[in-house]
C-alpha cells in the first residue's frame, strides 16, 4: 500500500439480518449421537453444548455484549494490505508506558477485557500511578475484526513486523512494552527479537521458541519423536495426555484449514464446539469450563468468530507459520531484550512444548514466577496474577 496508514474510529454494529440469520441456523441445528462422554474424552460433551445452544437461543443478548465492548475505543487501520483492529486505552500516570497485548487462538481480543482498565488506570483498581500503561489491543490479522485477510503469508512473523509499524510509524510509540500468550507469546517474542530498539521489554505467559514451527512435521509438536518405552509410567502418560490435549488443532489447522472451514463457516454450532474444546482442556478447568468461562463470555467469543466470517484465517495462521517459517536477523535464535515469564503449572498445553530451559530462549530474564492458579487464558482466567506480573515485570525498565 502508498501512503501513511490511516486511523479510523471503529464501533462494532453487527446488521441485524446477521443475528436474525443466525437465529434460523442456531433454532434448526442438528446435533450427532453423543454417549458414554460425560469426561468430553471423546471431544466436547453434547449434553452441555446443547444446554449452551439452548442458552444462546433463547438468553444471551449479543447487543447487550456488544454494547460492553464498545464502551472501549476502537480503531481500524489497514498496513501491507492488513486491516488490523485495536482497542487504545489511555494510561492515566505520570509516564504511562505503551504497551500491546497479543492474543491467541480459540483467543480473541476480548481475552483481555479484565485487564486493560487496570493496567491503564492503576490508581482505580488498587496500585500506583507510576505503573500505569498505555494500553494497545489489537486482533491478530485474520481474527476478529481485522479482518478479511486475502492475502498468503500472514502469520506471527508477518504480525510483528505489523506491530512494529503499528505503534511506531502509526501510533508514535518510539519505544514500548509488549505482553501475549498463546500465538501472542510467539508475536512478542519475534517482535522483540527483530525490534530490540524499539521494545523495552517483554512478558509472556508461555516459554516457546521461535522456531518451534521451522521444522519437518510442523503440523507434530512431538518432531516425530516417540515417547521412549523405558521412561516411568507416569511420565509417558503425562506425556501422551498432553499430546492428546494439543494435537487435533494443531495438525488440522496446519494440514487442512480450508477444509474444516466449510463446516465450521456453515454452523455456528460446530463453531462453538470447536472453540470450547480448547477453553476445556487449556484452562484451569478442572474438568468445570463454567469455573472459568461464563456462557456469555464463551457465546462471545463464537460470536466474534462468527459476525466476522475469521475462522478461516484464523486457522490458515497455523498454516502460513510453517509455509513462511520464521528466520532470525541477528545471530542465534534467542530473545535478547529483557523478558518476564509467568508461568501457570495449570495449563492444559503445558508439557514438554513449554518445559524447556527459559534461558535459551530469553536471555535477560528479569522476572520469573511459577503461580498456583490460572490456565492458559490466564488474563481472562486471573487478571489480577497477569497484571501484577506485568507491572512487576516493567517496573524497573522505564
Amino acid at each position: 500500500m502508498s501512503g501513511e496508514p490511516k486511523v479510523e474510529p471503529f464501533r462494532i454494529q453487527v446488521p441485524q439480518e446477521r443475528l436474525d440469520d443466525l437465529a434460523w441456523r442456531l433454532d434448526h441445528a442438528r446435533f450427532p449421537h453423543d454417549f458414554a462422554n460425560e469426561d468430553w474424552s471423546y471431544g466436547v460433551n453434547g449434553d452441555y453444548l446443547r444446554s449452551l445452544v439452548d442458552y444462546w437461543r433463547t438468553d444471551y443478548d449479543w447487543r447487550a455484549q456488544e454494547g460492553l465492548i464498545n464502551l472501549f475505543s476502537h480503531y481500524r487501520t489497514v498496513i501491507d494490505d492488513v486491516p488490523i483492529h485495536f482497542i487504545r486505552q489511555p494510561g492515566k500516570g505520570p509516564n504511562p508506558i505503551p504497551i500491546i497485548l497479543s492474543h491467541g487462538w480459540p483467543w480473541s481480543f476480548w481475552d483481555f477485557k479484565d485487564v486493560i482498565l487496570p493496567l491503564a488506570n492503576p490508581v482505580a483498581f488498587g496500585g500506583e500511578a507510576i505503573d500505569a500503561f498505555e494500553v494497545i489491543v489489537p486482533s491478530l490479522p485474520g481474527f476478529g475484526f481485522s479482518t478479511p485477510v486475502t492475502k498468503t503469508g500472514v502469520n506471527f512473523a508477518s504480525t510483528a513486523d505489523l506491530w512494529k509499524t503499528l505503534m511506531v510509524d502509526v501510533l508514535g510509540f518510539d519505544r514500548f512494552a509488549a505482553h501475549g500468550g498463546d500465538w501472542g507469546t510467539l508475536v512478542t517474542s519475534a517482535l522483540a527479537h527483530k525490534y530490540p530498539e524499539h521494545v523495552i521489554g517483554m512478558h509472556t505467559t508461555m516459554v516457546a521458541p521461535l522456531t518451534v514451527y521451522s521444522v519437518e512435521r510442523p503440523w507434530d509438536l512431538t518432531g516425530g519423536v516417540p515417547v521412549p518405552p523405558e521412561m516411568p509410567a507416569a511420565e509417558r502418560e503425562a506425556i501422551f495426555a498432553w499430546q492428546k490435549r494439543i494435537a487435533s488443532h494443531v495438525a488440522v489447522h496446519m494440514i487442512d484449514p480450508q477444509t474444516l472451514s466449510y463446516a465450521l463457516h456453515d454452523s455456528p454450532v460446530g463453531l462453538l464446539a470447536w472453540l470450547i474444546k480448547g477453553r476445556h482442556s487449556w484452562g484451569d478447568t478442572r474438568g468445570d469450563i463454567e469455573s472459568r468461562f461464563d456462557k456469555d463470555f464463551l457465546i462471545t467469543t463464537a460470536m466474534i468468530y462468527w459476525i466476522t466470517d475469521s475462522f478461516v484465517t484464523t486457522a490458515r495462521y497455523y498454516a502460513e507459520a510453517s509455509r513462511t517459517p520464521w528466520q532470525p536477523t541477528h545471530p542465534g535464535t534467542s530473545v535478547r531484550v529483557p523478558a518476564g515469564l509467568s508461568i501457570m503449572p495449570r495449563d492444559g498445553t503445558y508439557g514438554p512444548f513449554t518445559s524447556g530451559d527459559p534461558g535459551e530462549i530469553y536471555e535477560n530474564i528479569v522476572y520469573h514466577v511459577v503461580n498456583d492458579d490460572g490456565g492458559h487464558f490466564s488474563p481472562l482466567e486471573v487478571p489480577d496474577t497477569i497484571v501484577r506480573d506485568i507491572r512487576a515485570t516493567f517496573r524497573d525498565l522505564r
